[in-house]
């Protein structure tokens, strides 16, 4: 069987509903925290930062993911 290519799972994603990705964002990085790979908590100001144990340091927002560090 085929292996489908980059642009077919980028179309993909285009066309679902912004709720089931941003569902399937957070699920992964529960995964993350879950498996020992990241750690999140809250920052003074609320907001949710995620740490990777590689070093990097996001902050995860209500509609987009920054990388910070």
């Amino acid at each position: 069987m085929a292996r489908s290519s980059t642009a077919g799972a980028n179309r993909q994603i285009a066309v679902s509903r912004p709720e089931d990705a941003k569902s399937r964002v957070l699920a992964a990085i529960v995964e993350l925290v879950d498996s020992g790979r990241a750690e999140w908590s809250r920052t003074a100001t609320d907001e949710i930062e995620l740490r990777l144990l590689s070093g990097e340091v996001f902050v995860l927002g209500e509609v987009s993911v920054t990388r910070v560090g």
